[in-house]
């Protein structure tokens, strides 16, 4: 008789519906006019309804499931009763037949912390750039990221009124990634994925002395990763302080499952247990391959002025 499934899978399970259901909402306030905009800090660090409705979701469903876990949310919300429509409490049972990687087997519950970012990308998604939006989930163990979903409500939108929409891409560390097809730039191509609306100098800097053949500016954390893992960019280059652990948790493990690498500017990997601070401070570089070909072309003059 087959064993019932560990908490990580379960978990994993849970998590990439409610992620679907996510993106359901995402679509939902879009198509109902009204994305109740608010300024958070500045103009470009925006909140809508549906980051406001979807980490509801997300953080109510999975405390519900899982009541001893650790859920770190991007969206300071009041607590407050959740409708009940917004609460999904299926799992995917695809997920559920994979089997657990055996150094997690015996992980428990309140071993956990997830990392949750409602909607990456918001500024695109209020500007109409629907492809740069995605929902991640993001899992960590012993403070090192091993698990995550990204889900794309918007995936295939621009293939006509008829497409299918949305996608979601699911990884946990040594059992793979999987709802896509993993690609690479072709070799000797440079192509440079970073950030469309927190630009600096030292960002600038940073890319330019990558010697790019091409620079992607879009928006999301989420976005970038798969641009990595689909072979349209070679590289993601962010020094700055400006992004966060909810962020990078989930893209991290999608990345690293298929041998691709995350670190911040100095090459130092990142850190999720839940005490840590929320701000990635000393910034990002991701490549799916040739990371020590990116990261020996960081200036120290950068390093410096970033500090972990």
């Amino acid at each position: 008789m087959a064993s019932s499934p560990t908490v990580l899978m379960r978990l994993v399970a849970s998590a990439y519906s409610i992620a679907q259901k996510a993106g359901t909402i995402v679509r939902r306030v879009i198509a109902e006019g009204d994305l109740g905009i608010i300024e958070k800090t500045c103009a470009t660090d925006l909140q809508t309804k549906a980051d406001r409705l979807v980490q509801a979701s997300i953080c109510s469903s999975l405390a519900r499931k899982f009541p001893k876990l650790t859920i770190i949310g991007e969206e300071d919300l009041p607590p407050e009763d959740v409708d009940q429509e917004l609460i999904e409490d299926g799992q995917w049972e695809e997920i559920l037949k994979q089997p657990c990687p055996s150094q997690y087997s015996a992980i428990k519950e309140e071993d956990l912390v997830v990392w949750v970012d409602p909607l990456d990308g918001t500024k695109e998604y209020t500007e109409g750039l629907l492809d740069n939006v995605t929902v991640l989930i993001g899992i960590a163990y012993e403070g090192k990221a091993i698990a995550g979903v990204i889900n794309q409500p918007y995936y295939n939108y621009q293939a006509g009124p008829d497409a299918v929409l949305g996608r979601t891409i699911w990884g946990v560390l040594g059992l793979g990634a999987f709802g896509f097809q993993l690609k690479e730039v072709p070799t000797g191509k440079h192509i440079i994925t970073t950030t469309r609306s927190h630009n600096s100098q030292l960002v600038t800097d940073c890319v330019t002395a990558m010697n790019p053949d091409d620079v992607l500016r879009v928006g999301g954390a989420g976005n970038k990763i798969i641009q990595l893992i689909e072979g349209k960019a070679s590289a993601y280059v962010f020094a700055s302080p400006g992004c966060k652990k909810w962020d990078t948790c989930a893209p991290e493990v999608i990345l690293h499952a298929v041998g691709g690498k995350l670190t911040d500017i100095h090459g130092n990997a990142l850190q999720y247990n839940k005490e840590v601070k929320h701000m990635n401070s000393a910034g990002v570089l991701a490549t799916l391959r040739n990371y020590d070909y990116y990261a020996s072309r960081v200036p120290q003059s950068i390093k410096n002025a970033l500090v972990p």
